[in-house]
């Protein structure tokens, strides 16, 4: 049986959590292609969820949001406990193209801004944002897509609470154990059509829209 519910619970974390991290990631990424010592140690603490196992990271956060919690509630077994593991699981993906995005606008089109008179803020958002947005697209496709497919941290965080935490990849999970074959198929089906979408829109504005600050340099 198709479970929509499940389907609309992915759909509901995944838009959180881009609306959350989005805004994060830029400020992350902008900080980080300004600094100097310090900056590979901060770099690979943040790439840790590429590498680490879902297990491993699934076990701290169970621990860290289990009892009372940093927050002071327990936030297992519940949409917010998996938010939150979905924004520290997704932090690579948010940070990543933003961060080249933004090492690769040319030195002397900010130069040029500096001496025009603008300010960092506005060379920020009149200059650099607009030139990263590459970056900006393809961290917003990556999080989108791999927060519908995320498994083993949500599982280990929420369990599989139908409405609450039971997503759409471990209801997958669940009819395969159940033996509903053609169940786990249609849902399979729709996370690859929607991660192949989303990928191939993201290719296609890139392969139409070359950077602006390859246009400006010439």
């Amino acid at each position: 049986m198709f479970d929509l519910e499940a389907l609309i619970l992915s759909l509901k974390l995944a838009i959180w959590t881009l609306v959350l991290i989005l805004p994060f990631g830029i400020w992350v990424a902008h900080k980080l292609q300004k600094m100097g010592k310090g900056r590979s140690w901060i770099e690979a603490l943040l790439a840790l969820p590429l590498v680490l196992p879902p297990t491993v990271l699934g076990y701290y956060l169970l621990v860290g949001l289990g009892g009372k919690s940093f927050f002071g509630i327990p936030l297992v077994f519940s949409f917010t406990g998996i938010l939150i593991a979905s924004l520290i699981v997704n932090l690579p993906f948010a940070i990543q193209p933003i961060q080249r995005a933004f090492e690769a606008i040319q030195p002397e089109i900010l130069e040029a801004a500096q001496v025009s008179g603008l300010s960092h803020w506005q060379i920020f958002r009149l200059i650099e944002l607009p030139l990263a947005w590459r970056g900006i697209t393809s961290a917003a496709v990556l999080t989108f897509a791999h927060t519908l497919g995320e498994f083993g941290v949500i599982l280990m965080v929420g369990g599989a609470i139908p409405g609450e935490t039971k997503t759409v990849s471990i209801a997958i999970y669940d009819k395969v154990q159940s033996f509903d074959t053609s169940g786990a198929g249609i849902l399979s089906l729709i996370l690859l059509g929607t991660s192949l979408v989303a990928i191939a829109l993201s290719y296609g504005i890139f392969s139409r829209y070359p950077s602006r600050s390859k246009r400006w340099a010439s």
